[in-house]
């Protein structure tokens, strides 16, 4: 029996040491949400992104539930931390890596609101997440301004003088970015959760043209903590927006050994020149962040000890230094409004989705994944040509949608 567990400890520490392999994370030792304070948990969700808030008078939100793989372990983790149904979940951007989970999480607990960009984008995962959360969720809702108050910011209070504000997108004010690298990504919902001295800042997956539209307003953009856009990728992080949100602690949310390189050393960089404290949920595990109102303290599932960094946010200073202009840019994306689906708010203003491509395109390109991997290449991405591993041939997109998601470097 001692040989045979040594065994298993080996193949263990085998597969976690593979590329592309991430063995499942051990069960997290952080506590509950401390009584009375604000407690943010980063939590571990693999090459994806979910962050629970909860406030000192016990309200909650969760920031997206990852990818599908992590739903188990994410519906777990939420029923130890959560009592009742989540006060509001929102999904950042509809890329499955943020999405994927969010059936099982909202299953395991369930939620009274829902919020999501309202973007464009013609994924049948998202589509589906749609349906379900308009039968299983009270209120369904898109970020958009007070028509009576057109240049002021969307705020949620949770109580105690916490409010977690959203800064981007804030249409039909202002138009969604487009012509970007990647327009979901660049349309990620980013708030600011502010409490007493100390603010978190949530970036989804945002894309240096969000980091300009937002730097070109007139906004408090300084956090205690940093959510680090996009599993760190390079494209995101700029040393511009860095200058200006001064972060003292970043989390990078991403996998074991992912296909992407993540988290880039272009942006470990960039987070060391401006002295911030990085956790990553690779290495550290789940991430727990606890503020008082003056101070917030870190600690990590895989850590030794404690970091406590003091708030430098004024007291009672607004997120937003001044009316918010609409910013020029780009064209909108196509949003039309859609009948709710049962149970969803009438309130909601919904994207109608573009129907997916269900042939090749004139080319006559096909889709090709990886063995082992979680996402599906053009045929002619570079990718391929250095992997030598077996592989999986879709005639369609639409076929390789239903099984894998995008990648990021030849965005098929």
């Amino acid at each position: 029996m001692k040989v045979f567990a040594r065994l298993l400890a080996l193949l263990v520490l085998f597969l976690a040491a593979v590329p592309g392999h991430a063995a499942a994370p051990a069960p997290s030792a952080l506590p509950a949400p401390a009584s009375g304070r604000l407690t943010v948990y980063f939590l571990d969700v693999g090459q994806g992104d979910a962050a629970l808030i909860v406030s000192p008078t016990g309200k909650t939100v969760l920031i997206d539930g990852g990818p599908p793989e992590a739903g188990p372990r994410l519906a777990a983790r939420l029923r130890e931390l959560v009592k009742g149904p989540l006060d509001l979940v929102i999904l950042t951007h509809p890329h499955l890596d943020h999405l994927g989970g969010l059936r099982a999480a909202l299953k395991a607990v369930g939620a009274k609101r829902f919020m999501d960009p309202g973007f464009d984008h013609p994924s049948e995962a998202y589509r589906d997440l749609l349906d379900f959360v308009g039968r299983e969720v009270g209120q369904v809702m898109t970020p958009e301004p007070n028509p009576g108050s057109p240049q002021s910011l969307v705020s949620v209070g949770l109580g105690e003088g916490v409010a977690l504000t959203v800064l981007w997108p804030r249409v039909p004010q202002e138009s969604f970015l487009a012509d970007t690298r990647s327009d979901a990504n660049a349309n990620s919902i980013v708030t600011k959760l502010t409490y007493g001295k100390t603010a978190f800042l949530f970036t989804g997956d945002s894309e240096p043209p969000t980091e300009e539209v937002l730097l070109r307003k007139p906004l408090d953009l300084t956090a205690t903590v940093l959510k680090v856009a996009h599993h760190g990728g390079k494209h995101s992080s700029t040393a511009a927006f860095l200058a200006r949100v001064k972060p003292q602690a970043a989390v990078i949310s991403c996998g074991v050994g992912n296909d992407y390189g993540h988290p880039s050393p272009e942006v470990l960089g960039r987070l060391g020149d401006v002295r911030a404290r990085t956790f990553r949920t690779d290495q550290d595990g789940e991430v727990m962040a606890v503020s008082d109102g003056t101070s917030v303290t870190l600690r990590s599932a895989r850590g030794s000890g404690a970091v406590s960094l003091p708030g430098t946010q004024p007291t009672g200073n607004p997120v937003a230094l001044g009316p918010i202009e609409p910013t020029p840019h780009g064209r909108a994306g196509r949003s039309v409004e859609k009948e709710p689906e049962p149970g969803a708010s009438r309130s909601r203003t919904q994207v109608e989705p573009a129907a997916p491509a269900n042939t090749s395109p004139a080319t006559g390109e096909r889709y090709v994944s990886l063995k082992g991997s979680k996402v599906f290449h053009r045929e002619s991405c570079p990718t391929l040509k250095r992997s030598k591993n077996e592989r999986t041939v879709y005639t369609s997109r639409a076929d390789a949608l239903r099984e894998r998601r995008p990648a990021e470097d030849c965005h098929p």
